[in-house]
């Protein structure tokens, strides 16, 4: 298995993007990236992605991303893992590359999440649960979060406001990233003001529903040496599985793919929890913030909210979350999602996160989850000297 390095980066804005269609969005990012990593013709796109067909009546997403992105002919292909999408394949991207079947290879995550009406893309997003038993019986997402963050409460003696500062740092973060859709500031008093979607779930619990796209070249590190830019790598990759639904799990308040995919990549990269420097987690729900740090090690059951009452998730605590603005408040073009966490992780490692810049980080952590919890990829990216 050959090193695998980052070379490349490309991204749109995070937002509603009314006068941009699915492939100008796609192959921006593409073209952003491939333009950052300088090494010409790829040898392999891949393109994460969930809604297109739902949303765009639009498939066959390689080959329409690969022709505007002006490298028509090379081999590629839609990857599909839910919101996990984007993570899934760069998961592929980086099994071709470190096993010698390509040199470079683009990983596009893209999604155009607003060409439906809102409750046309919630039951879009619905297609990532059990359709049989829970979209059958009008679960929608929200629906699914709210009852794990229904028992969580009830379980650990937590009260809504407690989840306040998962929705208060994702969004002082995502200040000053101009990719960001939601550059602004909110307060704990806000956060319980806003309208409940489905108790105890608020609007500032939520991730929006956005458009975007993000693009990540990758390359042999040996290639990436001979670059002159600053090194990362890939240190680990693996994803899990859980059961779809919920209700068939053994504990719904582990996310068991999320501690299988975790452990993995930590013995890939042969390192502890306490040796990761920052964590871009899969925030839709600050439930989900919760249950994944206490999956992923970095707190023990029932703590993760502790972590978050403490300030121990800010740019300078013991765990910094969402540091760019996480979903919450970057966005969550979902089979785009994988992908920017990518991007902003190897961004920090690069030193070019301006003034959410972590300073010396050397490992980041990125998880992207797909469904509620059923497919789970875990990446550790490292500063290369």
């Amino acid at each position: 298995m050959r090193e695998v390095a980052v070379i490349g980066l490309g991204q749109t804005p995070v937002g509603e993007h009314w006068e941009s269609s699915l492939r100008i969005l796609g192959s921006e990012a593409t073209y952003l990236a491939l333009e950052d990593a300088g090494t010409g013709l790829p040898d392999a796109l891949l393109v994460g992605n969930m809604l297109s067909g739902l949303s765009c009546g639009q498939e066959n997403l390689g080959a329409l991303i690969a022709d505007y992105a002006g490298i028509r002919g090379v081999p590629a292909a839609k990857i599909e893992a839910g919101c996990a999408s984007g993570a899934a394949a760069l998961h592929q991207g980086y099994i071709m590359v470190a096993g010698g079947m390509a040199e470079t290879v683009v990983v596009c995550g893209v999604e155009k999440m607003t060409e439906t009406s809102q409750p046309d893309t919630t039951v879009a997003l619905a297609a990532a649960a059990d359709a049989e038993n829970e979209v059958a019986h009008g679960l929608s997402f929200v629906g699914l979060n709210a009852l794990l963050m229904q028992r969580y409460l009830y379980e650990y003696g937590y009260q809504r406001a407690d989840f306040a500062n998962f929705a208060v740092t994702a969004h002082r973060n995502a200040v000053n990233n101009p990719a960001a859709m939601f550059r602004r500031a909110i307060t704990p008093e806000a956060f319980m003001k806003a309208k409940l979607i489905a108790e105890p779930v608020g609007l500032l619990d939520s991730a929006g529903i956005a458009d975007g796209a993000a693009a990540l070249v990758l390359a042999p590190l040996d290639l990436a040496r001979s670059l002159g830019k600053p090194l990362v790598r890939i240190a680990a990759s693996a994803a899990a599985t859980d059961a779809l639904a919920i209700h068939d799990r053994a504990d719904i308040l582990e996310l068991r793919a999320a501690r299988i995919s975790s452990l993995n990549a930590y013995a890939q990269a042969g390192i502890q929890p306490e040796d990761i420097d920052f964590f871009e987690l899969h925030d839709a729900f600050t439930i989900m913030s919760a249950l994944s740090l206490e999956a992923n090690g970095f707190a023990e059951r029932g703590q993760g909210v502790r972590l978050a009452m403490e300030e121990a998730i800010s740019l300078s605590g013991r765990i910094p979350i969402a540091t760019m603005g996480g979903l919450k408040a970057r966005g969550h073009p979902v089979g785009a999602t994988g992908t920017y966490q990518a991007l902003e992780a190897v961004t920090q490692l690069r030193g070019e996160a301006g003034a959410n810049q972590i300073p010396g980080c050397v490992l980041g952590m990125t998880q992207n989850i797909g469904g509620s919890g059923a497919n789970i990829i875990t990446h550790i990216f490292e500063r290369v000297s």
